[in-house]
């Protein structure tokens, strides 16, 4: 059925992240405090970690915090924290597409300042996330279709890069919203001694 109808496909792919991010993700990340942000549900958490408190043999970051990693990823991979979550947006999802593409500056996760507080992850997350989303808003149906050239994506359009990013940005914001609800509903420890 042909409606005669042109679709706009910059604006449908930044309103499939967009609407996402203005309806859920941002209203699911109000008031998060910093203990939500390094709280760890299980033993073995990947998270941030000041520098000064002693770092495992493979954790990256230029600043004060340092993010936990290794190489391979171990099987199965530990739970992650909501700031190793954002951490990861910042530079792995969102920076360093906005430095390869819409000329944010570079970004690594070995030479990263880490957020130590959550309101500056926070601030963090919106100044990358408007990055990726001008960015993307800029692109037109030449920009959305030239090959993007990245890793992994070298033959797909940049078009497809988007469609990722999209999916990566509500994946880990989701994971990071059930985090936020696991915390607010957790159980004080029981008390091992018998009563009386």
């Amino acid at each position: 059925m042909d409606t005669g109808r042109e679709i706009d496909w910059t604006a449908e792919l930044a309103q499939q992240l967009d609407w996402h991010w203005q309806h859920q993700v941002r209203p699911r990340l109000a008031g998060l405090t910093d203990a939500e942000y390094f709280w760890e549900p299980v033993a073995g958490c990947w998270n941030l970690r000041p520098r000064s408190a002693g770092t495992p043999p493979e954790a990256a970051g230029g600043g004060d915090f340092v993010i936990d990693f290794a190489v391979p990823e171990p099987v199965p991979p530990p739970v992650t924290t909501i700031a190793w979550r954002i951490g990861h947006l910042l530079v792995g999802v969102l920076g360093a597409r906005n430095a390869s593409h819409f000329g944010g500056p570079p970004i690594d996760y070995q030479s990263y300042d880490y957020p130590g507080t959550a309101a500056l992850a926070l601030e963090r997350l919106d100044q990358a996330y408007a990055g990726w989303i001008g960015g993307v808003r800029g692109l037109d149906d030449a920009g959305l279709a030239r090959p993007c050239g990245e890793y992994g994506f070298e033959q797909d359009p940049m078009a497809g890069l988007v469609l990722h990013i999209n999916r990566e940005t509500i994946h880990h914001c989701a994971e990071i919203a059930l985090l936020r609800d696991l915390y607010a509903h957790r159980q004080p420890p029981l008390d091992p001694r018998p009563p009386g």
